[in-house]
């Protein structure tokens, strides 16, 4: 079985890995060259880790993967530090990686295990069979400065894994389109040389303070990189009006501007521009499985309404369309197809419920005095904040009997999975066109 993987982002590389691994032709298209950037908080939770260590991916601290402890909360006037739970499946640290390095690592890792990494080959379209099924994909050559050289190629699959990103071409080129009842976020960060660069826990600001002492909307992060920079950078949903009428930029100045000057997030420490980013949210773009494709990580809209995470969810993804693919590749499948459809039930069974509880969670959110009345309700109580901060990284135990995995399961049981397919629903999100400079 041939199998082409589009983007060589953390879904495109894991699954190339997994796949490569088990002695599966697989090949991945990358529209840039490495070393690239991606617009990213550099963040890497527990669940994420997870997946670093299944692919046995080395990430020692000399290398430029910092550890921390925990998440350390800001909102109402208090700060409250949450060390990483202790959940018997998950690590109890996080990470904290440049995407400068981190792509480019998973990247390498994959073609060690065999996969082909091909680089400057920007993917404009899937192909399809008489029958509608994709068989392959077509790709523009760019030069060493990104141009289209004018040339394209053509590459026959028996599987294609579109892992593109939030932009998707190989899906829109099928006509798979974004769905209006899933949240939309928008993210801008930058970088500065910071004495803040070595803190060894995850900020999370819940209320941004503007200068004039107004709460500006979305929440904000200061992450420490370990290089003597910090990754500082802030969220918005469309389930708040402010959404698309912003200037996202400005207001990422706005906040810092209000900071200590000591922390040095001030233009003259600045590193690069500010770049901007959407967050595909709570599967916004389905099915993810169609005839000879599956949709991987953001391409699919795989990114927790929760707190923004998607890599983790991205790696998964690529770890559970390998599985699958291996699987149907055995003699012991004889219709693959029908094998890899089960893909998109698997991915809806794992996290269609969290999903669901997280789109509730966005809508409540862009409502600032629900949001108000609840950080200084819940502030005050670690117990409350601990329980919060497992629902919201989904670091939870299935089979564990303590209150608040079970607690957690309650929850979940009480909605449903998210939909894998494109059928509507009764909850309607904003859908203005953002743009983002990069």
């Amino acid at each position: 079985m041939k199998v082409l993987i589009v983007g060589a982002g953390p879904a495109g590389s894991t699954a190339a890995y997994y796949l490569a691994k088990a002695g599966i032709d697989a090949t991945v298209l990358e529209k840039t060259s490495f070393p690239r950037e991606k617009v990213c908080g550099d963040g890497l939770t527990p669940r994420a880790v997870r997946e670093i260590q299944k692919l046995g991916l080395p990430h020692p601290e000399e290398d430029g993967w910092r550890r921390n402890k925990g998440l350390r909360l800001i909102a109402g006037g208090r700060t409250i530090e949450l060390p990483w739970p202790e959940v018997s499946d998950f690590p109890q640290y996080g990470l904290i990686r440049t995407r400068l390095g981190f792509d480019e690592e998973l990247a390498r890792h994959a073609q060690a295990a065999g996969a082909t990494v091909l680089e400057r080959h920007s993917v404009t379209e899937a192909l399809r069979s008489e029958d509608g099924r994709v068989t392959g994909v077509r790709a523009a050559l760019l030069d060493g400065s990104g141009r289209k050289t004018g040339e394209t190629r053509d590459f026959p699959a028996d599987v294609v894994l579109a892992a593109d990103g939030n932009s998707t071409r190989t899906a829109v080129s099928l006509g798979i389109q974004k769905r209006d009842d899933r949240p939309l976020g928008v993210a801008v960060r930058t970088y500065f040389t910071s004495p803040r660069h070595d803190d060894d826990w995850m900020e999370g600001w819940l209320e941004l303070p503007g200068r004039d002492g107004r709460l500006l909307p979305g929440y904000g992060w200061v992450f420490g990189v370990g290089d003597g920079t910090s990754n500082v950078g802030l969220g918005i949903l469309n389930s708040s009006k402010e959404f698309g009428k912003l200037d996202y930029k400005q207001v990422l100045r706005e906040w810092t501007a209000g900071m200590p000057a000591e922390w040095g997030f001030s233009p003259e420490h600045q590193v690069g521009e500010i770049r901007g980013a959407a967050l595909p949210m709570g599967f916004n773009r389905t099915p993810h499985y169609s005839p000879g494709l599956l949709l991987l990580g953001d391409a699919g809209g795989m990114v927790s309404p929760f707190n923004g995470e998607g890599i983790s969810y991205a790696m998964e993804s690529a770890r559970f369309a390998a599985e699958f693919i291996i699987d149907a590749s055995s003699s012991a499948t004889p219709d693959a197809d029908t094998h890899l459809s089960g893909y998109a039930d698997y991915v809806r069974g794992q996290w269609g419920s969290h999903f669901t509880l997280g789109r509730a969670f966005a809508a409540v959110i862009g409502k600032p005095a629900v949001m108000k009345l609840a950080l200084r309700t819940g502030m005050p109580v670690p117990v409350l904040m601990r329980f919060v901060v497992r629902l919201l990284a989904n670091l939870t135990d299935p089979s564990a009997k303590g209150f608040e995995d079970r607690a957690i399961r309650v929850l979940e049981s009480l909605v449903p999975a998210t939909s894998n397919t494109s059928s509507a629903s009764n909850l309607r999100y904003p859908q203005q066109k953002v743009r983002v400079n990069q």
